[in-house]
């Protein structure tokens, strides 16, 4: 069963989202927050597998709540999942970075938000790949050009190439088709490379795919 924690200041939404998600077999909501601080009281206490989070709020917002329940070892298994109204929004960056699993806007189909929990809850690709790369790329452009950078040392050729290949959204059997290789040795690669660079996820690996300079804004694969 997979456990899910509503965090979001607009009671209704709450609401609808519970019905949604506890209609599904596999699906159960343990506890709703209505801002950051509660957000992170119940994710400690609660454990769930998958915090649906609201990036605006009032008191505590999502960005600082992502941030402290990513940075606590314990809750390593946590994946959050962004709620936004705006695709193109400056946190949802920011959450990216801190070690948020993707994000979704909330006018996303029930079909694709119940999706979006089960390969969140799974650890699997990145949510939403092209959207999440456009956000990346938006803000990655507007920064510094970044050189090659000296943390990607710790990286086999191979590992690179497999990051290289993630940041362009593709998935570990994408991954293995485009390199000839096994699911099961593109997943290997991909695991050791976040292991390597202390990546909490894919998403974050695509972060540091565009920070550290192995790719560039408006690269294509």
């Amino acid at each position: 069963m997979i456990r899910v924690l509503l965090v979001d200041d607009q009671a209704l939404l709450r609401s609808g989202l519970r019905a949604l998600l506890n209609s599904e077999a596999d699906i159960t909501v343990v506890g709703e927050a209505a801002d950051g601080a509660e957000a992170q009281q119940l994710v400690s206490e609660l454990e769930p597998d998958v915090v649906l989070m609201d990036i605006r709020m009032p008191n505590v917002d999502g960005l600082t709540a992502t941030k402290a329940i990513t940075a606590d070892p314990r809750l390593a298994g946590v994946r959050i999942v962004i709620l936004t109204t705006f695709e193109l929004d400056e946190y949802i960056f920011e959450a990216l970075r801190s070690g948020a699993t993707g994000f979704l806007v909330k006018d996303t189909e029930p079909a694709e938000l119940v999706r979006a929990v089960r390969t969140a809850a799974a650890g699997d690709s990145l949510l939403s790949p092209g959207a999440t790369r456009s956000l990346i790329e938006e803000y990655a452009s507007k920064a510094k050009p970044a050189s090659l950078s000296p943390q990607l040392d710790v990286l086999t050729a191979r590992e690179r190439e497999v990051m290289v290949l993630v940041a362009a959204g593709l998935t570990n059997d994408e991954i293995a088709a485009r390199l000839v290789i096994s699911p099961t040795t593109a997943k290997t690669h991909v695991s050791r490379a976040m292991i390597k660079l202390g990546a909490r996820d894919r998403a974050q690996l695509v972060v540091y795919a565009y920070e550290t300079g192995l790719v560039a804004p408006g690269w294509t694969a």
